[in-house]
């Protein structure tokens, strides 16, 4: 297919989404919660369509080389697929952000001015290899009033395609209008430089996926974009900390998924505590085959371990490889983080009140921890439901993104003839 024919689909793509955007705009509540209730069913009746499709993808990414951390992420089981159901029942039973008061204010001259929320229109999302998020994206954006165009990887093309189906036919069946969910049916790369220039009919733009991903949706999309680069993520283990509760939540935080921008990527540990904690942390480790990159001081205390380069402290591995600093106190563990970090998620690993409230006051993250693990950076543990991703950006939304970050506001002026 040309580029041409491909613009002229995507055209149509683009009209049906603000047709249907305009009258998802001023849908009740109730025909929204309804919806998400009848597609959360509607995936769970259908798990096994969904699971077959998927396992063709499995297939694929096997015979492409996938490495088992990122087709871990690809796959779909039913613990996963009720996982997305529920997700959007949850979604389907938060307030509705569209039409919220967020301020009020009477003028002098009797002028009423209301801010109230309202849906962005239409939102693009491009991701990769993480079929749950067609599903998250189309409830969250249906709940805050949004049409949506999914642009998915090919690696979980078959998921996406049938996953998108069930949503749309259950949309249909809801009586939303038609254009509320569209797939972009192709993988082709060109479809994403022709969708980013689809200002006209996209508002706003949300890549999901790897750093070069992003960049590039940064650099030539034509609308506004929410993202985070990448999840460079630490914990600080301050010189008094609970040691167990401590290794347990760094296992917790590297090893559970590794693949996720919310796992640990980089541990600094107060050079004080260091000769008694680092041999149990590297026997915690070693035993999940965590390879270790430290600096001299932690090298000396773990012969097996790397020696770390400048870059280690800047990567995010997406693996079971971790970083290593240590560091003479909480002072120097904050400006490491504020240099090398993302500003995505970092905790601190203490019971001490002042070293606590320096780290949280001074660290520049969208989401920072106490004496927790940074995996909880997530729309669903967030209670959101689900979540259309994670922002490291100031502006307008930072940290897990639910359905209140998907909306925007106008103002409402009420007069009685005033002219000025």
């Amino acid at each position: 297919m040309t580029s041409v024919e491909m613009n002229l689909i995507l055209e149509e793509i683009g009209k049906k989404a603000r047709r249907a955007s305009a009258s998802l705009a001023v849908l009740p509540p109730e025909a929204k919660q309804l919806c998400l209730e009848s597609m959360a069913d509607a995936l769970e009746n259908r798990k096994a369509e969904i699971m077959r499709a998927n396992s063709v993808d499995i297939i694929n990414a096997g015979n492409n080389g996938m490495d088992e951390a990122k087709i871990d992420r690809l796959k779909l089981d039913e613990v996963r697929i009720k996982a997305m159901a529920d997700g959007l029942r949850q979604v389907a039973a938060q307030h509705d952000p569209v039409g919220r008061i967020i301020s009020e204010n009477i003028r002098p001259n009797g002028l009423k001015i209301t801010k109230i929320a309202v849906p962005f229109g239409v939102v693009g999302i491009i991701y990769e290899a993480r079929p749950n998020v067609t599903a998250d994206a189309a409830g969250i954006c249906i709940k805050a009033g949004n049409a949506v165009i999914l642009r998915g990887g090919k690696e979980a093309f078959e998921s996406n395609s049938v996953i998108a189906a069930i949503l749309n036919e259950s949309a249909g069946a809801s009586g939303l209008p038609d254009g509320v969910v569209q797939l972009i049916p192709w993988t082709d790369r060109e479809a994403v430089k022709l969708m980013l220039k689809m200002d006209k009919y996209i508002d706003l733009v949300i890549p999901r996926g790897g750093e070069s991903l992003i960049r590039t949706v940064v650099a030539e999309a034509t609308m506004p974009v929410l993202k985070h680069y990448k999840g460079v993520c630490h914990l600080f283990v301050d010189s008094s900390c609970d040691v167990k509760k401590a290794l347990d939540i760094i296992v917790n935080a590297k090893c559970s998924r590794p693949a996720v921008c919310n796992a640990l990527e980089t541990l600094l540990i107060d050079r004080s505590i260091a000769p008694e904690f680092v041999p149990l942390l590297a026997e915690k480790l070693s035993a999940r085959k965590v390879e270790l990159r430290g600096d001299d001081e932690f090298c000396a205390l773990v012969p097996q371990a790397k020696k770390a380069t400048e870059d280690d402290y800047y990567a995010e591995y997406l693996s079971l490889i971790l970083a290593v600093k240590t560091v003479g106190a909480v002072e120097e563990a904050v400006e490491h983080i504020n240099t090398y970090g993302s500003r995505h998620s970092d905790g601190i690993l203490s019971l001490i009140p002042e070293d606590i409230e320096y780290f949280t006051r001074n660290v520049d993250s969208s989401t920072v921890y106490v004496n927790a693990s940074t995996r909880f950076t997530d729309g669903g543990e967030f209670g959101m439901g689900a979540e259309i991703g994670i922002s490291t950006d100031k502006l307008h939304a930072r940290g897990p993104m639910g359905t209140d970050e998907l909306t925007t506001y106008k103002y409402i002026v009420l007069g009685d003839g005033q002219i000025r």
